[in-house]
């Protein structure tokens, strides 16, 4: 967040002083809300549970994490859908949770992998509605013990990948080998492009950042946004899903009176509008994007994008990058109508192409890692 806006908004030195104590600063990470991250492999005897607690950390939209797991044994789970984690207003038919489901299965895959497990994995052994997810199974899980897997070296960035929402460096530029590694991390079967400079780049900044700003804009989108932001540590550890607004001086302000959801959601608040031209930072600042396509846009498809969505991340991860999924042009709601038309006219090359992904990349300060609800709250109770 940006200090110097939001001190002018607070107008009060007991803000700077309550964010600098060291006492206050101390106490403000919500260590029990990033636990998951810490991971201690020898609490999980079977190789199911081993690989479900990799799965939990998968990157998915705004962070609802959806998952609910139907544990049958130590090598036998089924996945299904928390229908009560969507997102009706931004994701209506809800792809971009199916596509964050898709992260969850590949994590899970890599995970089993690293520990000498094959992953047998079927998806919507039930059927599934291509406009509405219901109460059927996402997949059936099965492990198979097999000595002959080739560990791929991408799981061992696991636990390196974060989503970074703040600006980026615009003096660095990304060097093209490094985007050609990061397109060729993607799965067969989908279409993965970048770029990293020129019009493209240009003409992509502007639509993402005009986008985002449409989606804030609209009260009811922007709404679903603001009913998940968590700000400070109770709320964080209490809820650790949605958008976190953490650290002491986010606190501080909180605190103070000054940061809260009523603020943030009123257009005519300096608040709104300090968050309004963050988003403008963040999407302006973009040293590149990747996108990933597939050439249908079925239920396995959003899951085979969200297979290769982890695998770039990790990729991404590995070269030192920074990324943001830049996803408001790719909604299906009216008003996104003219920017899901452009961002397809400029990067699809296959009729009927569907465009999943689209992320942002470049170089920044590392982040912490986002809150995550404890394996055992996911696995459901009989």
């Amino acid at each position: 967040m940006n200090r110097r806006k939001f001190l002018k908004i607070a107008g009060t030195t007991s803000v700077i002083v309550a964010a600098g104590a060291g006492g206050f600063a101390f106490t403000r990470t919500p260590h029990k809300a990033l636990a998951p991250w810490n991971l201690d492999q020898s609490a999980y005897r079977d190789p199911m549970r081993r690989a479900l607690s990799y799965a939990i950390l998968a990157p998915n939209p705004h962070n609802r994490q959806p998952w609910v797991i139907d544990l049958k044994s130590g090598t036998e789970a089924v996945l299904t859908c928390d229908l009560d984690r969507l997102l009706p207003e931004t994701d209506p038919f809800s792809r971009q949770i199916v596509i964050g489901l898709g992260c969850f299965l590949e994590l899970f895959t890599l995970a089993a992998s690293d520990n000498g497990y094959r992953s047998e994995i079927a998806l919507f052994p039930e059927g599934e509605d291509q406009n509405h997810l219901d109460t059927r199974p996402i997949a059936h899980l099965k492990l198979v013990e097999d000595n002959q897997l080739v560990k791929n070296d991408l799981f061992d960035l696991a636990l390196n990948r974060h989503t970074n929402r703040n600006g980026y460096d615009v003096s660095r530029e990304i060097d093209q080998s490094i985007l050609e590694r990061v397109e060729t991390s993607a799965q067969p079967g989908v279409i993965a492009g970048t770029t990293g400079s020129g019009e493209t780049l240009e003409e992509l900044r502007a639509l993402t950042r005009n986008a985002l700003r449409e989606e804030i804009m609209d009260p009811a989108a922007f709404q679903e946004s603001v009913d998940l932001m968590r700000i400070g540590r109770s709320e964080i550890e209490t809820n650790p899903d949605g958008i976190s607004l953490g650290g002491p001086f986010l606190e501080a302000l909180s605190i103070a009176g000054v940061l809260n959801r009523e603020e943030l959601a009123d257009p005519a608040s300096k608040s709104f509008q300090i968050g309004l031209d963050m988003a403008d930072t963040s999407a302006m600042s973009a040293m590149g994007f990747v996108w990933i396509s597939t050439t249908a846009n079925t239920r396995r498809d959003q899951i085979v994008a969200g297979h290769s969505y982890m695998r770039v991340a990790l990729e991404v991860a590995r070269q030192g990058l920074e990324m943001q999924p830049m996803s408001q042009a790719l909604q299906e709601y009216a008003a996104m109508e003219s920017y899901y038309q452009r961002v397809h006219e400029m990067l699809g090359s296959q009729p009927n192409e569907r465009i999943q992904m689209l992320a942002r990349l470049g170089y920044a300060d590392a982040v912490n890692p986002a809150p995550r609800w404890a394996l055992s709250t996911r696995i459901k109770q009989v």
